[in-house]
């Protein structure tokens, strides 16, 4: 029998039974792929994003998922502590733009090996290419797990990692939505967040800017009644289907909660340019240039600051000819340039579906876990961390923080929960059905 089982192989799992190891558990952690740490293997491109180290304050901006709720699990296991574990184990690590944390190396492989060496030598014994069918449970107690083989595993506690639906090459594919589901948990319904959105603009569907990068820019996301749901900024990316890019990405949240609440919203992004500039300075630039230069054509004018296909579109949303000179421009038609500089319109259909997604919204509802804990409040043993619970973050580090701090929390507590039981626990009843 062990006192811990761990259910999944990826960040917040692996830091599960690192952590109710060292607090003096008897862990078991099972993976149902063939390899541990593959989403950590392709998190910041190949290179593994492993923390964001903006403050506290800061970092919770960026956890538009019920940010609240992680609190606890940040202030006892924060993203100071994540650095100090991984220079711990050996690890260099470096901050890079936006607080980004990688290491020196710029390999995830290095990071991968390190946590999966530490978590062996600690003595936790790992299966692969073992699914999990059931978990077991009796008058509000966990007791066990059932392996999809038939063999049934007994534990005083366990720690679901198993993550969301988003990235499901990794293995990631809802699995323990079932499980918690059958001993009374609710499941907020998944949805796609940290994905690209779609438009149905025509110089997007005519792939006219297919390709086009933008950086330093200002997204905002606002509904058909002028109310903004978001600014983010960053570097953005026009597709053959909308708007790609980090910047996109974080607005993926606010355009998917919408969607979800009202189907039919209708929903415009609008684009600042030159957000370190405002509409007045670009205005008096443009006065300025029309005094030195009043025969040069406006398309022109745009290309000095923008890229040829975006200069394009500028002139083309603000309906100023691409030819015209700039001595025969009109107020109204410099003003109108002017706003599309600053609120270059896109309209906004949707985003692309979960499967795209990065991360993934929706899961284990947290107002039936404790958040000091990570412990289900319907079932006593039983913890949860990282994806699969309804919590999510921006892309930059964000989310790998949220899966090691829950995870480093939930196996404490897992470990706790173990040493302070009074009496066994049976797996003579099973609570769930297969997943």
């Amino acid at each position: 029998m062990y006192d811990v089982i761990v259910i999944g192989g990826g960040p917040a799992g692996l830091m599960a039974a690192i952590s109710a190891r060292e607090y003096g558990a008897r862990v078991m952690l099972i993976e149902k792929g063939n390899r541990l740490g593959r989403k950590l293997a392709i998190s910041g491109g190949g290179r593994c994003n492993v923390t964001n180290a903006k403050p506290l304050p800061e970092l919770m901006e960026n956890i538009p998922g019920n940010a609240k709720f992680l609190y606890s699990a940040l202030s006892q296991f924060s993203n100071q502590d994540i650095m100090h574990f991984f220079e711990q184990l050996g690890i260099g690590l470096k901050e890079e733009d936006r607080g980004r944390v990688f290491p020196v190396s710029n390999d995830a492989k290095t990071v991968v090996k390190a946590v999966v060496d530490r978590m062996y030598s600690l003595g936790v014994e790992v299966l692969l290419d073992t699914p999990v069918s059931r978990i077991l449970a009796k008058d509000g107690q966990f007791s066990g797990i059932r392996l999809a083989r038939g063999q049934t595993l007994t534990a005083s506690a366990a720690v679901i990692a198993t993550g969301g639906c988003s990235v499901p090459q990794t293995g990631s594919t809802g699995d323990a939505y079932a499980w918690a589901k059958s001993v009374g948990h609710h499941i907020v319904d998944p949805y796609p967040t940290e994905v690209p959105l779609r438009s149905d603009e025509p110089w997007i569907v005519s792939r006219k800017l297919q390709g086009l990068s933008l950086y330093g820019i200002e997204i905002s996301i606002w509904t058909g009644k002028g109310k903004r749901l978001t600014t983010e900024s960053g570097d953005l990316l026009f597709t053959h289907f909308g708007l790609s890019g980090p910047a996109a990405l974080r607005c993926s949240h606010y355009v998917s909660t919408a969607k979800r609440r009202d189907p039919n919203i209708d929903l415009q992004a609008t684009i600042d340019l030159l957000p370190t500039t405002t509409q007045d300075e670009w205005l008096q630039s443009l006065q300025d240039d029309r005094a030195r230069h009043p025969r040069r054509a406006m398309g022109t004018e745009l290309e000095l600051a923008f890229p040829e296909r975006l200069a394009a579109y500028i002139a083309d949303v603000a309906r100023v000819p691409r030819d015209l000179q700039l001595a025969h421009l009109t107020r109204v038609q410099m003003n109108k340039l002017g706003q599309t500089i600053k609120r270059c319109p896109v309209h906004v259909t949707g985003t692309l579906p979960l499967e795209k997604a990065t991360v993934t919204g929706g899961g284990v509802s947290v107002k039936e876990i404790d958040p000091k804990t990570m412990q289900s409040k319907l079932c006593r043993g039983l913890f949860f961390a990282g994806e699969v619970m309804d919590v999510h973050a921006h892309t930059g580090g964000y989310n790998i923080t949220v899966a090691f701090s829950t995870g480093r929390l939930a196996g404490k507590s897992a470990a706790f929960q173990v040493r302070s039981a009074q009496a066994p626990v049976s797996a003579d009843t099973t609570a769930g059905a297969d997943s």
